[in-house]
């Protein structure tokens, strides 16, 4: 079962194959990603798109403060905190400093965002394998990618106190971080297919598309999220037969060439209409 943060159109299919494509859509880490919302005294991660950033329940393993992940290797002294409230409250934590020299400091909030880096890596990000976003300040940023070692780590980020942020005010700001470098995603897709394609290796004819599926050549394949063509796929030829959705062993002819071509190994990605190289719904790169 999965909990999706956006509602999908209301749509009843019955055929010999499941319909999954509004649910592949929102799986694909394309446009989702989460937030971490590191402090030198509060750890949280959130997980979402542009219409929703959803706290996510950190697992056990992870340190959600320094005291948590160094015990009685914490430097003294060290500033404390009295919380008035986490991130979404719209209060701010207030910092009481007892001293405590910068680089002692400095190397326990080392050792803190490698314990975190270690275990947001290991129970977070490669089981959901979605890009990672740091919201720190700015000489925390510093700090934390010294240390990490998480390939999903963004190389853009928030330079803010995530503490000073409400949840939704959080959400615009990491979307618009992130719109700019999934649009360069989708057009890196679409500029790859048109190369693909002046090379006769690409093609956007779903009856093609369909029979090079089949085959196992189908490399990459773009699909119109919205669009629905009616009709069967026969296993065998590739060939499609038209019918009409309410039959009961027809499904969306997109949403099962998707399951084929990642049944053969290839990639899908499901994009909005105006995302898409062309106007046929499909787009598809060859193998050879």
């Amino acid at each position: 079962m999965f909990l999706l943060q956006r509602p999908v159109a209301e749509l009843a299919v019955v055929a010999d194959s499941f319909h999954t494509k509004p649910l592949r859509q929102f799986l694909q880490s394309t446009g989702r990603y989460q937030v971490l919302a590191l402090s030198l005294h509060k750890v949280q991660l959130f997980e979402g798109d542009r219409n929703a950033l959803d706290a996510v329940t950190l697992a056990l393993g992870v340190p959600q403060t320094m005291t948590a992940a160094l015990g009685d290797e914490l430097t003294e002294p060290h500033t404390t905190v009295s919380s008035h409230g986490g991130l979404g409250s719209g209060h701010m934590a207030m910092h009481h400093g007892q001293g405590g020299k910068k680089d002692e400091i400095d190397g326990d909030a080392q050792r803190f965002f490698r314990a975190v880096d270690r275990a947001v890596l290991e129970h977070h990000s490669r089981p959901s394998g979605l890009p990672l976003m740091l919201a720190a300040l700015p000489e925390h940023h510093h700090l934390f990618r010294e240390v990490s070692h998480n390939p999903f780590l963004m190389a853009s980020g928030l330079t803010v106190d995530p503490q000073g942020l409400t949840q939704d005010e959080l959400r615009q700001r990491a979307w618009d971080v992130v719109a700019p470098q999934l649009e360069a995603q989708q057009s890196a897709w679409s500029d790859a297919y048109a190369a693909a394609a002046a090379q006769g290796l690409g093609s956007e004819d779903l009856s093609e598309v369909a029979h090079a599926a089949v085959a196992g050549r189908v490399a990459t394949l773009l699909i119109e999220a919205e669009r629905q063509v009616a009709g069967r796929i026969d296993q065998s030829t590739g060939r499609i037969d038209p019918a009409e959705l309410g039959n009961p062993r027809v499904d969306d002819v997109l949403d099962d060439l998707s399951a084929l071509v990642e049944k053969m190994g290839g990639q899908v990605h499901i994009l909005p209409a105006e995302s898409m190289p062309c106007h046929t719904g499909v787009a598809a790169s060859f193998r050879h």
